[in-house]
């Protein structure tokens, strides 16, 4: 992926913080109260177990600790910026494959790990600048841009765990919005232009394709799905044609199929 072409959107650090948290302590509530039969259970995601995905949602949180914990990365700026990240992701899921299966085996209790992931987030990131540097897997970025990205690793696999496991684990608010703008945003960096309307309410609304922009008036060419939907499409949970055909998502004009663009991350 080519660098940036666009300033992200600010995302208020507290918030963000606040809804990372939240959304992790959702799904601590459910993967505690699962069977050992349950967490042995084939999670639907490659060859991982339930507990093994529950696992890799601590990893979520942990990973932010795990750097804050290290010298600072002495650059004057990040490598990686939160527009380029969805792009980023993809050529290191062998090793974080690895690393969850390793991570799994030597926690055999989640929610003990659970815990000791929260306590040691709360402390470390409320004490650091938004503006930190970390040295992540996909290169040094803001603490402030790679807490936003921890909201898309939680939306989705809470997703994951529901639909794995048969749980009704809900959504924070704020979390869900970030993921739905974060990947809103990844699409129109994507494909960048103004003949699309992609709506996404109540969080996010984004012009990408291009072709005539449209200025006034209705726009020729408009998708418009929920924030769920619009979160599975992005990270390849489901198909465009199967949600077209189940109206989750409405499109209309000539220009108004995302077919092509999807899904942004695997």
């Amino acid at each position: 992926m080519p660098p940036s072409r666009k300033r992200a959107r600010r995302y208020d650090p507290v918030r963000t913080r606040t809804a990372v948290l939240a959304q992790f302590a959702h799904v601590r509530t459910a993967v505690s109260a699962l069977t050992p039969q349950q967490l042995d259970a084939p999670s639907g995601l490659g060859a991982w177990t339930v507990r093994e995905l529950a696992v890799h949602v601590a990893m979520a949180l942990s990973h932010v600790s795990r750097h804050l914990e290290l010298p600072e990365p002495a650059l004057a700026k990040p490598e990686t910026t939160l527009l380029e990240w969805p792009f980023a992701t993809a050529e290191r899921a062998g090793r974080i494959a690895d690393d969850t299966v390793a991570l799994a085996a030597g926690h055999p209790d989640p929610d003990a790990l659970y815990a000791e992931v929260a306590d040691r987030f709360e402390a470390l990131v409320q004490a650091a600048s938004e503006d930190r540097l970390l040295a992540t897997r996909v290169g040094v970025m803001r603490l402030g841009d790679f807490l936003v990205t921890r909201t898309v690793e939680l939306v989705v696999h809470t997703y994951d765990l529901n639909e794995a496991a048969g749980l009704d684990i809900p959504y924070d608010r704020q979390a869900l919005a970030a993921c739905t703008r974060l990947l809103a945003d990844a699409l129109a960096e994507k494909a960048p232009g103004g003949s699309v309307e992609v709506r996404v309410p109540p969080f996010a609304v984004v012009q990408c394709v291009e072709g005539p922009r449209h200025t006034r008036g209705t726009p020729p060419n408009v998708v418009e799905t929920d924030p769920l939907t619009w979160i599975r499409l992005a990270t390849g949970r489901t198909s465009w044609a199967r949600e077209l055909d189940a109206a989750k998502v409405g499109a209309s004009g000539e220009r108004a199929d995302l077919a092509a663009l999807l899904p942004l991350m695997g």
